[in-house]
């Protein structure tokens, strides 16, 4: 097999679907991706990820479905999706990515309110949630495992799908071409729910221009290239792992899809992978691995450990001023201390990693400056699912690191009275599904979204997001705190902090709900070390926005108990309505 492919030139094809086809046709006999089946990491071609794809494809005609039909799929982020995702493409439908951890419930509205035909269910587990809900949900016709398995009439195993496909292609051998024939830039591709923290979910309508602009982007930026392999475990589910697969296909890189996040370490020591993308967690987790280790670290290492990072907060507060720092001290510890550790951590990730993405929630500067100093591009970005995951983005040699980084080229950004910002482009979504009046208050009539985000562009041009617009916390006197970025750099502080709530708003003061690791639970001198960390916090606050008062809870926030959104940002309402004792506890007095 061939390793490496060429770009593909995106702007004169007229599709998604086109541009799989493109590029099974240029590189055949290319690695497109690796996957551990059996205990073994395997090779997939090109020209087999389109035979798999064509498969599924022709099986969904069978089905009944037809172009522009609506098509759920469920599941973790591995191969079965993508060639579940490629069949529906390929038959002209609508890909309607669902997360796997949906209830049964917003499944229910997810399928119902976009009138899906049909499911990918990933396993057995995943079946059992559409069964439940089945009975009220008229339009769904069929539920397909990404598993082998037989025709049982409504359910049926992906095996059993492609006999059925077989005979439909030799029935009508040209159905497949014609549809594609007939797809343009302006018709749909993707319906993509937000994670509904302020109400019901809305889809998110996408065409497949949206899509290929996006991926144009990315690949011209160099953020994805046809040298890289990209460790996947994002979810398909989220914007930008969609954006991340059609950026896979124009690009021509390796994917590489992780068995699960627990196993990221692992797979990525197994398979050398060059970049990862993910959300501010993965990158927090990392940072207090290695600094609880560090400091945990017995006799002289660990002194040598804990000194470095005296010297790195030194270094990272003034390089928040805009100052430069040296000193003899500072560049000892860098080679006795921070190049090992930098070696070590590539080491853990296979010896290749060099780049790293971080986006959907504001990433903590200190950790940014942690990944700098360690060598690594730590590139953050800013994007909607709205905006097809396409806004700013930081780039290797232009890093600004805590802003979000400029404006795409054919992205337009301006900054609204209030401090809104607004976003124009071909990234901007059709619409919402079935919502032509929050539709019109989300796009006014010269095509700007309201992002529902506070910024500011600086003077080199580089977006700085100060937090969620609805998010913003008005104290009693008057003052407004953003409390995503007060979260950020609690979380940062120290690595005894898993995750943080901050509350306050029409209060006298600032509180916040603590998470701490499994691991340092009931720890001697845990309440001491936050109340150091919070110390360290408020020195760098104004008055108003210090945290006067915090609780520590006694289990960590979780996907399962409705208290995250998939892409692990807090839930500020359902959290702050399960903790309200708590919450009105620290303001008794």
């Amino acid at each position: 097999m061939k390793v490496e492919s060429q770009s593909l030139v995106v702007e004169h094809l007229r599709s998604l679907p086109d541009l799989f086809r493109a590029r099974a046709a240029a590189d055949p006999s290319t690695v497109a991706a690796r996957h551990k089946q059996g205990g073994e990491w395997r090779d997939v071609s090109w020209a087999e990820l389109e035979s798999r794809g064509v498969e599924a494809a022709w099986g969904l005609v069978a089905l009944g479905l037809a172009r522009g039909d609506m098509l759920a799929l469920i599941g973790n982020t591995r191969l079965e999706w993508t060639v579940a995702d490629l069949g529906g493409m390929l038959a002209g439908a609508v890909s309607v990515p669902i997360y796997q951890s949906s209830t049964p419930q917003e499944i229910e509205y997810i399928l119902g309110d976009s009138g899906c035909a049909a499911i990918f269910v990933e396993d057995r587990s995943q079946l059992a949630k559409i069964e439940s809900i089945r009975a009220r949900l008229p339009k769904l016709r069929h539920a397909i495992l990404m598993e082998p398995g037989k025709d049982e009439g409504f359910a049926l195993g992906f095996d059993a799908l492609v006999a059925r496909g077989r005979e439909a292609r030799a029935r009508a051998p040209r159905e497949l071409d014609e549809r594609l024939a007939a797809l343009g830039r302006a018709d749909l591709c993707l319906v993509i729910y937000t994670s509904g923290t302020t109400g019901p979910p809305k889809g998110v309508v996408l065409t497949q221009d949206n899509v290929l602009f996006g991926a144009e982007l990315v690949v011209a930026s160099g953020i994805l290239s046809p040298a890289m392999a990209h460790l996947m475990f994002l979810p398909f589910a989220h914007v930008y792992g969609q954006i991340v697969k059609t950026a896979w296909i124009a690009s021509g890189m390796q994917m590489i899809y992780a068995q699960a996040i627990d196993k990221l370490v692992e797979d990525a020591r197994e398979t050398g992978p060059t970049n990862l993308s993910g959300v501010p967690r993965v990158y927090e987790k990392v940072f207090a691995k290695v600094v609880s280790d560090g400091n945990a670290a017995p006799g002289l290492r660990g002194k040598l450990f804990r000194w470095a990072m005296r010297e790195f907060e030194a270094w990272a507060a003034a390089r928040e001023r805009g100052e430069e720092y040296w000193t003899p001290s500072f560049a000892l510890a860098r080679k006795l201390v921070f190049a090992k550790v930098s070696a070590t951590l590539r080491s853990r990730l296979g010896g290749r990693i060099h780049q790293f993405v971080s986006g959907s929630a504001p990433l903590a500067k200190k950790i940014g400056y942690f990944f700098d100093l360690l060598g690594f591009d730590m590139l953050e970005g800013w994007a909607m699912t709205e905006t097809t995951a396409i806004g700013t983005v930081n780039l290797p040699r232009h890093n600004k690191i805590g802003s979000v980084g400029r404006p795409l080229p054919g992205v337009e950004i301006k900054i609204a009275p209030d401090g809104e910002v607004m976003v124009r482009g071909r990234n901007i979504m059709r619409g919402y599904l079935n919502k032509p009046e929050a539709t019109r208050e989300t796009i006014d009539a010269d095509g700007w979204l309201r992002t529902g985000d506070i910024g500011h562009l600086d003077d080199e041009n580089f977006l700085h997001i100060t937090d969620r617009k609805k998010d913003m916390i008005k104290t009693s006197g008057g003052k407004f705190v953003a409390p995503q970025a007060l979260e950020a750099m609690l979380k940062a502080q120290s690595p005894l902090i898993s995750q943080v709530l901050v509350v306050g708003d029409q209060r006298k003061f600032v509180s916040v709900l603590v998470t701490v690791p499994d691991d340092a639970r009931g720890q001697a001198g845990l309440r001491e070390g936050i109340e150091r960390a919070v110390a360290e916090v408020n020195a760098n606050l104004p008055g108003y926005a210090t945290i006067k008062k915090f609780d520590v809870l006694e289990r960590d926030f979780t996907l399962e108990a409705g208290e995250l959104t998939p892409s692990m940002k807090v839930k500020r309402k359902v959290l702050t309505e399960k903790y309200r004792s708590r919450i009105e506890a620290m303001y008794a007095e």
